[in-house]
């Protein structure tokens, strides 16, 4: 079985924030694929399934806040008795341009509190990832501030444009090796 992970903030306040541009890419993946998220109390999180190329794909919301989302995919991981080289993990970026994606499979968290999580409750740097460009702030704002922040109007085409590419790399992925699909969609 191959595994999604969206990272963000639960809740109807962080809905539209930055922060949840992980979020957003499972909501459309669910939508193009039919499948609905519950919530998974075992899981911590909103969780569904979906038969995509004739595999089992899950997609899974952590519903810890951020901060803990390692523990909602350690409990994936160990529920399902699935490995982490079978996930994608999916964030925003403050090192990415907005509208932009990349595709790693292992590095630091470069300070995402979510990602850090991740790495305590897996033990390594080495998964798959697709990060969310979201640019820095400017102006002296505060990255809290900005990440708690929603997408202004004036970037929701490139918003739209990201998650629709962000969706396009994780389903050629399903089929693929990462690093092909890394060459393919790193850039956008």
């Amino acid at each position: 079985m191959k595994w999604i992970v969206g990272l963000g903030n639960p809740g109807p306040e962080y809905a539209a924030t930055r922060h949840n541009a992980g979020f957003m890419v499972v909501d459309e993946l669910a939508r193009r694929w039919g499948t609905q998220l519950e919530h998974q109390k075992k899981l911590k999180g909103m969780y569904g399934e979906a038969r995509i190329q004739g595999r089992k794909v899950a997609l899974l919301k952590p519903m810890t806040y951020m901060n803990l989302s390692g523990e909602s995919v350690r409990a994936l991981m160990d529920f399902y008795k699935i490995p982490l080289e079978d996930g994608i993990v999916v964030y925003d970026d403050l090192d990415t341009e907005t509208g932009k994606i990349r595709l790693r499979y292992q590095g630091s968290a470069g300070g995402h509190n979510g990602i850090k999580s991740i790495i305590a409750h897996t033990g390594t740097q080495v998964f798959n990832r697709v990060r969310m460009g979201i640019s820095r702030p400017v102006g002296g704002m505060k990255i809290v501030d900005y990440v708690l922040g929603a997408f202004p109007k004036s970037e929701q085409e490139a918003l739209r444009t990201m998650v629709a590419d962000a969706c396009d790399a994780i389903e050629y992925a399903l089929d693929h090796p990462f690093e092909e699909t890394m060459a393919k969609f790193n850039g956008k």
